[in-house]
């Protein structure tokens, strides 16, 4: 959907392969375990920034006019550009080398490992969250869409992946044109193994 990220290529290496330059970006430990709430570098039309996984909706109300309560980490691809909760929001990419599912019962779930063999791109919405003090927070949620043949056996959503030569577009585009990008990733071009404890515990 995704429920966690991970993300072991070094940020020089991450800024080459998308040909961008990651300054003032620090060199990131490996992270394995990326849970909302958390921060996460994503890539802006203006460069490369921390942003915190989570939109926290101060302010924006829903169809009804009532406040949005509850933080949002995952925006639904079909509503993302229609949905009063959304609107005035910026757009991002996620650069992380894969994420994490699980299936099964509670106390009992497999957790599942999707990657591929470059790092993979996902398409986000971004917000600014002025926190008490006045401290801006910046926020992202990933964009959703339905699961392709790789990932439907283990979950019904997927994160909308983006071609590398899609991510301009992406950033910059109107609404219209980016609505032919929000599709599930074509080909069975995913790699889905099972999680180990080490992969996914770890920080």
């Amino acid at each position: 959907m995704p429920g966690r990220l991970f993300l072991t290529t070094s940020m020089a290496d991450l800024g080459r392969w998308v040909g961008q330059n990651v300054a003032p970006i620090a060199e990131q430990e490996p992270r394995r375990n990326i849970a909302p709430g958390q921060d996460v570098v994503c890539l802006t039309a203006d460069g490369f920034k921390q942003m915190r996984w989570g939109l926290i909706p101060v302010g924006r109300v829903n169809a009804r006019g009532r406040p949005v309560m509850e933080t949002i980490i995952n925006a639904r691809s079909e509503t993302v550009f229609d949905k009063s909760a959304f609107e005035g929001v910026g757009r991002a990419v996620v650069i992380v080398d894969g994420w994490y599912e699980w299936t099964g019962e509670t106390r009992h779930k497999t957790a599942w490992r999707i990657r591929n063999d470059e790092p993979l791109v996902f398409a986000a919405i971004t917000d600014v969250w002025t926190a008490p003090g006045r401290q801006k927070i910046h926020q992202m949620a990933v964009v959703t869409c339905a699961p392709n043949a790789d990932v439907k056996p283990i979950h019904h959503r997927m994160g909308v992946l983006l071609e590398k030569d899609s991510i301009e577009l992406w950033l910059i585009g109107t609404p219209e044109e980016v609505a032919p990008l929000m599709v599930p990733w074509s080909g069975s071009r995913l790699i889905v193994e099972r999680a180990t404890d080490v992969d996914w515990n770890a920080s």
